[in-house]
C-alpha cells in the first residue's frame, strides 16, 4: 500500500477494563482474547503505536458490551471480530 492509498485514520475496537471479562464472555470469539485485560492492552497499544507510526492516525472507538450485542442482532452479525471492525468503523 503506497501513502497515496493509505487511509488518513482507522477505528481501533477498544475495551475498558471493567467491561473486558463480559466482553470475553459475551463474544463469539471472546475466548481468542488474551485472559487478562493487561495483557490485551499491552498488546493493542504495540499495535496502534505501529499504526500511528506509519502516518495513519488511530481512533479508539470503544465496545460498549450491550451496544455492540444490540447493533449485531439489528444487523444480523456474529459478535466476532469481524463485526467488531464493522462496527467501529460505522461509528468513527
Amino acid at each position: 500500500m503506497s501513502a497515496v492509498d493509505r487511509p488518513l485514520h482507522v477505528a481501533l475496537p477498544w475495551y475498558r477494563a471493567d467491561d473486558y471479562e463480559t466482553l470475553r464472555a459475551r463474544l463469539t470469539d471472546g475466548a481468542k482474547l488474551p485472559e487478562r485485560y493487561e495483557t490485551w492492552l499491552i498488546s493493542t497499544e504495540q499495535v496502534e503505536q505501529v499504526v500511528q507510526r506509519s502516518g495513519v492516525e488511530v481512533v479508539r472507538v470503544t465496545i460498549e458490551p450491550d451496544a455492540f450485542l444490540a447493533w449485531c442482532e439489528r444487523v444480523g452479525l456474529v459478535s466476532d471480530g469481524a463485526a467488531r471492525t464493522r462496527y467501529t468503523t460505522e461509528i468513527l
